[in-house]
Order: structure tokens, then sequence, then C-alpha cells
């Protein structure tokens, strides 16, 4: 595709813009670059079950309390939504599925309520787990969805929904957003790296195949999207597909940590709880085309950290020299564009 790879300018929302879901990696990035952007305009929400954020105009919200929502609304007037709420813990999810439909389904059962009658332009984040992964992978929007996790089925129910009530709005399915996030244990690269930190294993898939993105890139997409009509489906992963655990191997050749650390196993070998997906990776080419521009730089930006082997982080050249701050740096960031 002829395209150029980044957004042709800043892009404004809607605003005022309410966040949901603050303390999620994509919802925490999201909320922090368009604070920034916009300041008091940007105003972000998380569930009474959260850890309260210390971060001015964030407040908490009963999700499972319409009226509370609806007098958020009355008071701020939002003109946009872009929704990142849900619990993305898979064994949590799987253990107690009645909090699972409560968090993903029943919350936004309330917000559309919320939404009822008003003028408010909504982008929804969803997920690539609403795939089993049993087909080979690079999955399109029209595949057919077939969760083998509560998680992926209360998430594909909540698309649906939107979908029915909703048909201007824009649904995102993402897959692993990569950056920072509040607490410093909710992304992927926080656990991998927590792990690796206090000198324990960590043991990671070898044919779990994810789509990551950085959320720098991702947060560049939501505002153009929040600031055109671009209602539908659309994937929202990034170029290079990555098992686990060859995630893990970036994480811990960059940061410098040791490499018999890190141990890679099949999914069989996991056991039963909680069910692991298998090549979920997503072919996002659709939302480029629509777009009129590759949204998503490859995870990570450098080839040179990309593993090409099963023994690819045991290699630690003269000339690289791994560590938690060069993680930070070209992991958590995108060091080809700023945020």
């Amino acid at each position: 595709m002829n395209a150029i790879v980044h957004p042709p300018r800043k892009l404004a929302p809607p605003l005022p813009l309410l966040i949901t879901g603050v303390p999620g990696v994509a919802g925490y990035n999201a909320f922090l670059h368009f604070r920034r952007r916009h300041g008091e305009a940007v105003l972000g929400a998380h569930g009474l079950d959260n850890v309260p954020m210390r971060h001015e105009g964030v407040a908490a919200c009963d999700a499972a309390s319409r009226d509370q929502w609806s007098r958020l609304f009355d008071r701020h007037h939002f003109a946009a939504l872009l929704n990142c709420g849900g619990s993305c813990k898979l064994k949590s999810c799987e253990m107690d599925p009645l909090m699972a439909w409560r968090v993903n389904v029943h919350a936004v059962a309330n917000l559309l309520d919320a939404l009822e009658g008003r003028d408010v332009r909504l982008v929804h984040l969803s997920i690539d787990l609403v795939f089993s992964g049993a087909r080979g992978g690079r999955h399109v929007e029209d595949d057919f969805t077939d969760p083998v996790t509560v998680y992926g089925r209360t998430m594909r129910i909540a698309e649906r929904m939107i979908q029915e009530r909703r048909p201007d709005a824009t649904i995102f399915r993402i897959s692993l957003p990569m950056g920072i996030s509040l607490n410093g244990h909710a992304g992927a690269i926080d656990w991998i790296q927590s792990r690796f930190k206090k000198n324990r294993h960590a043991t990671l898939y070898i044919d779990e195949i994810r789509t990551p993105a950085y959320t720098d890139c991702l947060n560049e997409v939501l505002a153009d999207v929040l600031s055109r009509d671009l209602p539908g489906l659309y994937h929202a992963g990034g170029p290079r597909p990555l098992s686990l655990y060859q995630i893990a191997q970036v994480v811990n050749r960059v940061g410098g940590y040791r490499p018999d650390r890190l141990i890679g196993c099949p999914r069989r070998d996991a056991g039963p709880m909680p069910p692991r997906a298998g090549d979920v990776s997503l072919d996002s080419s659709q939302l480029a085309r629509a777009l009129g521009y590759r949204p998503f730089d490859p995870w990570p930006a450098d080839e040179q950290y990309v593993p090409t082997h099963r023994e690819w982080h045991y290699e630690r050249p003269a000339h690289e020299s791994g560590s938690p701050e060069l993680l930070a740096k070209v992991l958590y960031r995108n060091p080809r564009r700023a945020s």
C-alpha cells in the first residue's frame, strides 16, 4: 500500500471527551495523551473496584449504575466517549463469570443507556481474544468469532450490543497495547519484566500469537478516528505478529536480564485454567485503507530487537548493552514518533 505512515495532521476529538477504563494500559496512555493535548476538556473514569487514581481529572464511577453515568454526562455534556473499560484478567473472569459479565457487558449496557438521545461520538475498544486462534491467525473483521475464554465471550457480546444500539460507533479490536501502566504491573511488558527483575522464571507460550502495538501509535489513531465519522468494526493490531515467548525474549534481552530465566512451552502444557488462545494475530489492512495511511509501526520498532530463533535472547552483541532504561526507551515508547 503506497500510503504515508503517520496521520497527516494533529487531530482533535470532539470535546469534552470522557475516557473510561483509565487503570488499563490502553486507557491510561490515552488519558495521559489527550489530557496533555486538551487539558481539562478531557476527563477519565474508573470503576469503584479499582484502586483510586490520584490524578486530576479522574473520577470513580459505579459501572453498574446507569444513573451515575447519566449524571456524569448531564454535568459535563461530553461530545465524545472513548470506552477502554473492562476486565482483561483471564483467570479472574474464568473463576467469576458474573464479575466478567458485570464489568465487560453490563457496564457497556449502562453506558449505552446514558448515551441514549445524546449526540456523542463513541469509540469502543474490544480485543483479539474474541478469536480462538485455531484457524491460522491474520484474522480479518468478517472472520467467525469463537472465543475460548469468558473474557473473550463477554467482549464479543459487548461488541454486538454496541453494533445493534449504536451503529454509528467505531469498534476497535486491539491486541497487546505496549506502553506504561498506572500500577506498574497491568501490561504484558510489566508482568514479564517483573519476573526478571526479581530473578524469577517467566514461562511464556510459544504458540500464542498476538499483534502488539505501541500505545504511542494507538493514541494517534484514536485521535484521528474520534475526529471523523468512521462507523464500524476495525482491527487495530500492529503489523508484526509475535508469540508471547518472542515478546518475552525481547523484554529479556533489551532489559539486560538473565536469559536462563525465560522458559518457553506450548499451550497444551499450561493446564486448563485459564484456557489459552492460539494464533489470534490481526490483519489491520482494512483500517489502513479507511484512514489512508499505515497506522501502526511494528513493535519493537528496531529490527535488531526482533527474535530470529528460540535461543536469540542468549545472544548479547558487544555493541548492544541491554538495561531497564533502554527497555523503557524503545519498548514502552515508540522511538520513531513522539506521543
